[in-house]
């Protein structure tokens, strides 16, 4: 249990940025402390919950599965000149599913968001200014 901790709390260093502590100040020194526990928390509570559902991988094992599950944004330029943004969840692979189910989570988080940013012209000149009415 000690090595799994130890792990965990190597990884959250890593990921979260959770260093030494070098604060000058005791509300500063509390902050950090008060982040890092609430990660490990979150951390323990989803590995307690993958446990009750019989999966039993270690906490880099889970990050290697799910990391390639994401949400991409895919950009196109229109005739006009528009350009369209669409962002959506990838599929989960079956195994990335599993691990969602078990902690009820919604395998494509957020919905598919379609954004169209409109040109703006210029040297547009307006009907009937050019002299050609």
């Amino acid at each position: 249990m000690l090595t799994d901790l130890e792990a965990v709390f190597r990884s959250l260093k890593s990921e979260l940025g959770l260093q030494s502590v070098y604060h000058q100040t005791a509300d500063r020194v509390s902050g950090h402390l008060f982040i890092t526990v609430l990660a490990y928390h979150l951390v323990h509570m989803i590995r307690y919950r993958l446990k009750k559902a019989a999966i039993h991988f270690c906490w880099n094992t889970l990050r290697t599965i799910l990391l390639p599950h994401c949400r991409v944004t895919v950009s196109m330029q229109c005739e006009n000149g528009d350009t369209v943004h669409v962002r959506k969840s990838t599929r989960p692979e079956p195994q990335q599913q599993e691990i969602y189910s078990a902690l009820g989570v919604k395998s494509h988080p957020g919905n598919s968001i379609k954004t169209t940013i409109a040109t703006k012209t210029k040297d547009v000149v307006p009907y009937g200014k050019d002299g050609n009415s």
